[in-house]
């Protein structure tokens, strides 16, 4: 039982333009695509929050009287 089989072993590294290609393109996927799509339904769910909020307890302001 030996470690080397006096095979070359191949190597299946992907080449580096592959890899800088697909990492590039995951950040404009997430740049231009997801993060913008997540910070409109944050902004939109606290404002709706806000709206609720403001339905249930009244708007805020002074006490009228």
């Amino acid at each position: 039982m030996t470690q080397d089989s006096g095979e070359a072993t191949v190597s299946m590294e992907i080449p580096a333009a592959k890899t800088r290609r697909r990492e590039f393109l995951t950040f404009l996927v997430l740049a231009f695509g997801i993060w913008p799509v997540v910070a409109v339904g944050v902004v939109g769910g606290y404002g709706f929050l806000v709206w609720m909020y403001q339905i249930v307890f009244g708007p805020p302001g002074p006490p009228g009287g």
